[in-house]
């Protein structure tokens, strides 16, 4: 989860404080590739100077296949070279006079496209939203703002990691665009506020609809889960020829920030702020009853009539907090066991059904060595708390994760079972550089679910969670990506396209690490 992010601002279209983005693009391409070939390479030598383009050539694979090939993936990937995938913008699109949504500054964005291809990155990661593309009334699906995006992306000679997006990202853009939900389903989320997710004091937002509604024909007579299946399809017929040519990996979006967990940890609505260990988000109506049906079942109806009523609120600290502490009424009572096993459980099936679907979709394409592409999830980082025995942050957003349970590898079963690779975050991230008060442990964290990662035989891509473009910061990623005790990642997504990356000091730093990241070790 992307608490802290830095890399959510916009644009920044100059490379110096000299060259402007906006200028005639050839001056500007003379002085990119006078400045790269200019460039050090880290004292360090960590990077060889030459570099090779890489290909992206990953097939879907099956259980099976997987248990067959591990010998040869772990064999192979101690010389694998990481392909550099960055983000584009929080605002990449406004809405103009209309009510429609546009590119912003096309001309600009050319020229970004050009001199991050110079630099060696291998592509653009692009969010494809669902409140753009079905904006207005359902089935009504328009992909010209994508056949437009796309189109440049590829004539700059890039590929594309491609994030179907069910969530809103109003609250993360930091008043600098952003895109809401379909506005039809605004509509009829103004009717019935329980389509959303809710806290125990009513409070919910509209960034992602509640996967109580997953299986409930609320959405115009459609389910979530037929929306989010009929937006996959519609993707796939529209850009069939993108696939596996110039589109390497999709992601499917699972929850708030396209991240697989609940909005435990609301950013931008007030509620919530770091380090806080954030609330359950079960109190809509149709998890609640969800929950009664489970607890009957279970024999103990009076379990179903809420969440647990000990567990503080969003800015709490674990200590004085009983529910996250020993005692009867804690977390490792049956009634806690019993509600931490349903609420991670409904999101693990949350997950199993939309990835279930996108596969059976994206079925062909492993039969076709041409046009293969890689089926992503991604999860969130909470790493705060993490050295504490109840992990509650974890625990507040769906990871049934503590120092006596591992909540990641049901996580990680069923991306194995449907051939998915996982979007992992954090890979910039040191304990050293965390508020020890916190017991913070992003390095715990992306330990514990590399060697998950590695029993389940996954595919890893990684990405950063804060913005860091200085020398410790992108070294980190580096040592991370080629963990000399886990796979090589099959790539790395930077989060995000912003002025930082265009500064002269941090250009320096980035290039030579784009160019050593795609460089055989």
């Amino acid at each position: 989860m992307a608490c802290k992010c830095g890399g959510r601002g916009g644009f920044y279209y100059t490379v110096n404080a000299e060259v402007s983005f906006d200028r005639e693009s050839t001056k500007t391409r003379e002085f990119l590739l006078r400045n790269l070939s200019a460039i050090r390479i880290f004292r360090n030598g960590f990077f060889r100077s030459k570099w090779r383009s890489v290909a992206g050539k990953h097939r879907i694979l099956s259980m099976d296949a997987r248990e067959k090939s591990r010998s040869t993936i772990l064999k192979s990937s101690k010389d694998k070279r990481v392909p550099i995938f960055v983000m584009m913008p929080v605002d990449t699109f406004a809405v103009d006079a209309s009510g429609s949504p546009r590119i912003r500054k096309i001309k600009a964005l050319t020229v970004s496209l050009k001199a991050l291809k110079l630099a060696g990155v291998h592509g653009i990661g692009v969010e494809v939203c669902w409140g753009i593309v079905e904006r207005f009334s359902p089935f009504d699906y328009n992909w010209s703002l994508y056949e437009e995006l796309f189109k440049l992306i590829s004539d700059s000679g890039l590929k594309l990691h491609v994030a179907l997006s069910f969530h809103s990202n109003i609250h993360s853009s930091n008043g600098k665009g952003g895109v809401s939900l379909p506005l039809w389903i605004l509509e009829i989320g103004d009717a019935n506020k329980d389509i959303y997710y809710r806290d125990r004091h009513g409070f919910s937002n509209n960034d992602y609809l509640t996967l109580g509604v997953d299986e409930v024909p609320l959405l115009s007579g459609r389910t979530a889960l037929q929306c989010y299946e009929d937006f996959m399809l519609s993707f796939v017929n529209k850009f069939e020829s993108y696939i596996g040519s110039v589109i390497e990996e999709i992601s499917i979006g699972l929850g708030p920030s396209g991240e697989l967990r609940y909005p435990a940890h609301p950013f931008g609505d007030g509620r919530w702020k770091f380090p806080g260990i954030g609330e359950f988000q079960c109190y809509d109506k149709y998890m609640m009853e969800d929950l009664k049906l489970a607890a009957c079942r279970e024999g103990k109806p009076q379990w179903g009539n809420r969440g647990p009523q000990n567990a503080g609120c969003y800015n709490s600290l674990p200590s004085g907090v009983p529910f996250f502490e020993e005692g009867q009424e804690s977390f490792r009572s049956d009634y806690g066991r019993f509600f931490l096993e349903w609420y991670s459980g409904r999101l693990i099936c949350h997950a199993d059904a939309i990835l279930a679907k996108a596969a059976k979709i994206l079925k062909k394409y492993q039969e076709n060595e041409q046009t293969s592409v890689t089926l992503v999830a991604k999860i969130g980082g909470i790493y705060w708390w993490y050295q504490t025995v109840s992990h509650p942050a974890e625990l507040t957003a769906g990871y049934y994760n503590t120092a006596l349970r591992d909540g990641y590898d049901p996580v990680l079963s069923v991306l194995s079972r449907h051939g998915a690779a996982l979007h992992i975050p954090c890979l910039e991230m040191m304990d050293s550089e965390t508020p020890p008060t916190f017991l913070c442990s992003p390095e715990g964290l992306l330990k514990q679910i590399q060697s998950v990662s590695k029993k389940r035989i996954i595919n890893l891509i990684g990405r950063n969670t804060t913005e860091r473009l200085d020398r410790t910061g992108l070294w980190k990623i580096h040592s991370n990506c080629y963990h000399s005790q886990a796979e090589v990642v099959r790539s790395f997504t930077y989060f995000r396209m912003n002025e930082s990356i265009f500064r002269v000091e941090n250009w320096n730093n980035f290039v030579p690490f784009v160019r050593m990241m795609s460089t055989d070790l």
